[in-house]
Order: C-alpha cells, then sequence, then structure tokens
C-alpha cells in the first residue's frame, strides 16, 4: 500500500451531504486509513436537526468553527449531485472561511464524487463557486484523486493558499438558511 506518512498530513474538515454518505466513507477509509493523506474530522451523518439552534450568521459561523472545525487547517467539500443544495455545507463552508483569533481560515477544496463525475447537472455550492476561478481562486474544485499523491498535492495546494491566496476569500454571501429543493 501507498503510503505517504512521511509528507505533513493535515487534519481535514469533511464537508458533503448525506445522501453521498457511503462514497465519502469510501474516501475516508481510502485516503485516511489506508494512504496515510490526511486525518478526517466532520461533523458525521448520525447528526439529526439543526446543529446550531439560531439564525444569526455570526453566531452559526463562530459555533461551528469552534465544535467542529477547531484544529482543522483545510475543509474539503465532496460534491455530489445535490451537495450544493445543502444549507449544512453552506454553513460549514461559511466557518471554514472565517478567521477567528485563535485560528486562520482554512483552506477550501472541493472534489467531485465519482457518482456525480458524469452528471450533467452537478455544480458546487454556491459559496464555494464564489471562491473558485479556474487555478488562479482561493478555492480548486478538482476531479475526484485518482491515487494518494494527486490527493496530498490538492490538500497541499489548499493549505498554502490560507496565506497565499487569502486576499481571494469570498465569504460576503448570506447564509443558506434552508436547504433548496
Amino acid at each position: 500500500m501507498e503510503s505517504l506518512a512521511s509528507k505533513t498530513r493535515h487534519k481535514c474538515f469533511i464537508s458533503y451531504h448525506h445522501a453521498d454518505e457511503d462514497e465519502v466513507q469510501q474516501f475516508i477509509q481510502h485516503f485516511d486509513h489506508d494512504r496515510d493523506v490526511l486525518i478526517a474530522r466532520g461533523i458525521g451523518a448520525s447528526m439529526s436537526g439543526d446543529i446550531i439552534n439560531s439564525t444569526n450568521a455570526d453566531y452559526i459561523k463562530q459555533q461551528i468553527r469552534a465544535k467542529y472545525l477547531s484544529g482543522t487547517t483545510v475543509t474539503i467539500v465532496l460534491v455530489g449531485r445535490e451537495t450544493w443544495k445543502r444549507r449544512f455545507v453552506d454553513w460549514e463552508i461559511a466557518a471554514s472561511l472565517r478567521n477567528t483569533s485563535t485560528s486562520l481560515a482554512s483552506g477550501l477544496l472541493g472534489i467531485t464524487l465519482p457518482s456525480a463525475a458524469s452528471f450533467s447537472g452537478k455544480k458546487p455550492p454556491a459559496r464555494l463557486d464564489d471562491n473558485t476561478d479556474g487555478k488562479d481562486g482561493y478555492a480548486v474544485w478538482w476531479q475526484y484523486p485518482s491515487e494518494a499523491q494527486g490527493l496530498a498535492n490538492m490538500i497541499e495546494t489548499a493549505y498554502d493558499a490560507r496565506t497565499s491566496k487569502s486576499h481571494l476569500r469570498d465569504n460576503s454571501r448570506s447564509l443558506r438558511l434552508r436547504n433548496a429543493s
């Protein structure tokens, strides 16, 4: 098995739509447990109801950053067919893009899940899209990696953007308060 244990393994928050749980777990198993590319963190599908019972955007972002993103440096948005519709994904991205007194904003990257790769209607969550501009944005939307080194390079690019491209970070969009239909 290929291992990148000699390289820096970043703690990555994994943001996704619960409908893609099986593919997300395969991603984590393959790239975290089997290949040692990253240390995966996330909220998980077992969550029910509101994770933050508030409509105050600053409070929501602060709570997600403190409770779920603490210690992570890169947020990976695993993009399925309907990920763009999910308010929790939007909240997680918004919190990731936020500097706090104790941590820099996270690097941000989107990865298309295999089940959505040939889906003609796929699109990224709006806040991820706000931050992508080909390879010239704060974030990049990538195809699913075929090997561990490819993912390691994607994560390192997102990690470096935290400082080298911080001026391109766009978190101005209002939080999505409802899932799109």
